[in-house]
Formats: C-alpha cells, sequence, structure tokens
C-alpha cells in the first residue's frame, strides 16, 4: 500500500516538471497522511489545460452515505480497477496524478517495522496514478476526494513491501490524463511497477510513524 509521502520541492519546480501553471501556495511537506489535503493534476475537460487541484487523500465515493468510507479507500489495486464498481467509472472519467517526491513503506524486521523513505534517484517529482470523486455531504458540503492506485512491487520494493504505488513516467502521464480517452486496457496497461534502477530507498527515522510530526528531521 501507499500510506504516506512527502512533496518537499518548490511550486515552480513541480509546476515545471509537469507542465502546468503554479496555481497553487505550497510548503515543504514531510509526513503527508490520509485524510489531508494533497496536490494533484487534473485535466477535466480537452478544451482546459491540465491544471493543480488540491483534493482530499482518502476517496470518498460520489454514492457513499458517510464521510467516513474515506480513510478506508487510500488505495485502489490496479489489477481490479475494471472491476470494482467504485472504481471502474472513475477510471473512465476521473483520473489523477497525485503529485510527490518521495514516499515511505515500512519494512518488517525481527526489532518491528523500519520505515524506509523512496524516491527518484535524480530526486524530481513525479505522479502516482490517481482516481478522484466528488461527494456531496446532508449538510451541502461538496469534497472533491482521491485514491492512490497501486500495483505489485519492482525489484527494489520487493524486498521492502509486497506492494507499491503506480508511478507513471512522463510518457504515460498525458494518456492517463486525457478526458477524451475511454479505453480500459490502454489505461490498465500503464499500471506497472516502475523500473526500480530509476528509485532509491533507504531508512529514515521512526518519527515518521506519527502523523503529527512534519519536518525535515524525517528524512534525514
Amino acid at each position: 500500500m501507499c500510506g504516506r509521502f512527502t512533496l518537499t520541492l518548490n511550486m515552480e519546480k513541480i509546476a515545471q516538471a509537469f507542465g502546468v501553471e503554479p496555481t497553487l501556495d505550497s510548503s515543504p511537506r514531510y509526513n503527508i497522511a490520509p485524510t489531508q489535503e494533497v496536490m494533484t493534476v487534473l485535466h477535466e475537460k480537452e478544451a482546459q489545460p491540465a491544471h493543480l487541484e488540491w483534493l482530499r487523500w482518502g476517496l470518498i465515493p460520489g454514492w457513499a452515505k458517510e464521510e467516513s468510507i474515506g480513510s478506508r479507500m487510500i488505495n485502489a489495486r490496479a489489477e481490479t480497477l475494471a472491476e470494482k464498481p467504485s472504481f471502474k467509472r472513475l477510471l473512465h472519467s476521473r483520473r489523477c496524478l497525485i503529485v510527490a517526491d518521495g514516499f515511505y513503506e515500512w519494512k518488517k524486521a525481527a526489532k518491528g517495522k523500519t520505515p524506509i523513505y523512496i524516491t527518484m534517484k535524480d530526486h524530481e517529482p513525479f505522479g502516482f496514478a490517481g482516481l478522484w470523486d466528488l461527494w456531496k455531504a446532508p449538510d451541502g458540503r461538496q469534497l472533491r476526494t482521491c485514491t492512490i492506485i497501486t500495483t505489485e512491487p519492482n525489484s527494489l520494493m520487493a524486498e521492502i513491501h509486497n506492494r507499491m504505488p503506480v508511478i507513471l513516467a512522463r510518457e504515460a502521464r498525458d494518456l492517463w490524463l486525457d478526458p477524451e480517452m475511454k479505453d480500459e486496457q490502454a489505461l490498465t496497461s500503464i499500471l506497472r511497477p516502475y523500473p526500480a534502477e530509476h528509485l532509491t530507498a533507504r531508512e529514515v527515522s521512526k518519527l515518521v510513524n506519527s502523523p503529527t510530526i512534519d519536518s525535515a528531521e524525517l528524512i534525514a
């Protein structure tokens, strides 16, 4: 699964990497957790360009009766997206990228779980493949929420965990965000493990275990 990640780079660097306007205010975040606002890239209409948007992490499907379901839907398995009603509709029409520059996973060991921090070797920002939806609360509030898609691990991640988030290569981002693309096979074919040779992993502080701690010492 993917339960925590980081986004520490400045807005100009992020906007340049994704070819969008730097329209959001952002400060470095070292411990992004479920139910928090996350930076995403959306391309909702063909006539409009892709743009940055804040979404809440933890999908609340439009048909959900209660908001609390979001905390249980932070991830979606790539292998079953086209089968599950919660995700099939969104696969066709509500895809997004969740912007990050690193993520955490916990490696099981004899003395407990050790947090591992995974980034690109070149330290560039990247996009997790995601789905989003709009939920209308009984009190009239409207929430836009998202989930991160996961897949089987590559050779690096296999030593840490049995799943990893789907990171889309640059050439796959446009296909994923294309609002005209409806081909399930074409879309699911790009939801594969990111090449291990482009990633690096290292042990970090167990302070990351607490979602209330968000500082640079977490990745020191």
